[in-house]
């Protein structure tokens, strides 16, 4: 058995590279591991570096040390790669994909997760690339997609490129005109956002669907309807709480395997935070399934 880690320095508030690598050498050279670290220089590095390793042949458990775009890329480069199992020890921004875990701050304890019980898990595939979590369409991946063009400007960092992609998005349009097939019928009409769940968070703490999981066999879909720009803080925070079914009028939720999104103009597509352009969206779960390790004792 080999034990990969990838870690991504651009992820989270500062380089962590030094510190996490004198961390996993003392470990893994105390248990006599078969053990490497790879590190990061450009997007895409973490997907060809799991490509890699799933070529070799050889057993191989990665480890993603990063945020929930470091764990993506990483998935990418593992699905479909029988010979992988992956997990994700979380120091970026958001960490969202291990809140689906009961305790989600043992991922972060090293020791644990060299002590693993890993389970298979069901992946979002749109085109040749996989979602292990959300993939949206919509103002949430419009606003996403904004962020780092105004991270360059000056003084503005963090949370105020977030509020200020917020405030343009808001200002050129809250919703748009789509044509949404799924579950053996065709849905017309503008939508402020398309979320298909196979996991329950992203974007910093979202919950829209509670009750998705990303090992039963199917993708949870929330259309959610054209409001007015003053109702939308007040839509927003039950989207964000989970609450959908208090609003059947403005949310529409079904359970399915796919979904096609068929869009007037190319669409921001948010892929756990990665961002891709498209126009005729077909959104699916996988033939490929992932297998994911975790600190024992937690529950999904």
């Amino acid at each position: 058995m080999k034990h990969l880690f990838i870690i991504n320095p651009a992820a989270g508030k500062r380089d962590q590279t030094v510190q996490l690598s004198t961390m996993i050498r003392a470990l893994c050279e105390a248990r006599g591991l078969d053990f490497a670290i790879r590190v990061s220089k450009r997007v895409g590095d973490c997907s060809a570096i799991t490509r890699a390793a799933a070529e070799s042949g050889a057993e191989t458990r990665v480890y993603a040390c990063g945020g929930d775009g470091t764990l993506n890329e990483v998935v990418c480069g593992a699905a479909g790669a029988a010979n992988l199992a992956v997990t994700h020890y979380p120091c970026g921004s958001g960490n969202d994909f291990v809140k689906n875990f009961s305790e989600p701050g043992a991922f972060t304890d090293l020791e644990r997760l060299l002590d693993p019980e890993e389970r298979l898990l069901d992946l979002i595939q749109v085109g040749e690339d996989y979602s292990l979590s959300i993939c949206s369409i919509g103002i949430d991946a419009r606003i996403a997609a904004g962020i780092p063009s105004y991270k360059r400007l000056p003084l503005i960092s963090g949370k105020r490129a977030y509020n200020l992609s917020t405030a343009v998005n808001l200002i050129q349009g809250i919703h748009r005109h789509y044509t949404v097939e799924l579950d053996g019928r065709t849905v017309d009409g503008r939508f402020i956002l398309i979320c298909v769940c196979n996991g329950r968070f992203y974007g910093g703490g979202y919950e829209p669907v509670p009750e998705a999981r990303p090992d039963d066999g199917k993708l949870e879909v929330l259309l959610v309807k054209k409001v007015s720009r003053l109702e939308v803080a007040r839509i927003i925070g039950k989207y964000k709480a989970g609450r959908y079914a208090e609003y059947p009028e403005v949310f529409t939720h079904v359970s399915t395997d796919r979904v096609r999104i068929r869009c007037d103009r190319e669409e921001v597509v948010n892929l756990d935070g990665e961002i891709r352009l498209g126009k005729d969206v077909e959104i699916r779960l996988s033939e490929h399934k992932l297998r994911f390790f975790y600190p024992k004792g937690l529950q999904l």
